[in-house]
């Protein structure tokens, strides 16, 4: 496995802001508009999200970030590997930093929605994997066939 490397990221840089840009054409190509909830970069840079990119061999191999709902629970978001880069360990490594950052931070439970498209199994088992289990909607998600929730107790 090749040397990963997570910062966090600022949002300025040309190759992370073209996965994010990516990403989001990729969610609306896959995903009706109603049910794309990925964040643009404004959204990503709010005060309560934190942003991290994964970087191999210096180019960006994906990136995620952790939005903090309240005092105890955070939200995954953004969660995105270049396809250049499945299969390397990259999703597994930016959802460990995040899960670590959480607990750092004193939540006590992480969140997340994904698609529930065919596209999307991948990231649906390493939820799973990683002690990830299916819940209904949270904050302000409603019930959506296009939407898979899931949680987690740190």
């Amino acid at each position: 496995m090749a040397h990963i490397e997570i910062i966090t990221d600022d949002l300025t840089g040309d190759e992370t802001r073209a996965l994010i840009a990516f990403h989001l054409s990729d969610m609306r190509a896959t995903s009706p508009e109603g049910s794309v909830h990925a964040l643009d970069i404004d959204g990503l840079r709010h005060p309560d999200v934190t942003f991290w990119s994964a970087w191999i061999g210096g180019e960006v191999a994906g990136i995620g970030a952790l939005k903090r709902l309240d005092e105890d629970r955070g939200e995954i978001k953004s969660m995105r590997v270049d396809d250049r880069f499945r299969g390397t360990g990259v999703g597994r490594a930016l959802l460990r930093r995040i899960m670590s950052a959480a607990r750092e931070r004193g939540m006590t439970s992480l969140w997340l929605e994904t698609g529930s498209t065919d596209e999307f199994l991948p990231a649906h088992r390493l939820y799973a994997s990683e002690g990830f289990l299916s819940c209904g909607p949270f904050e302000d998600y409603r019930e959506d066939p296009f939407s898979v929730y899931m949680t987690r107790t740190l």
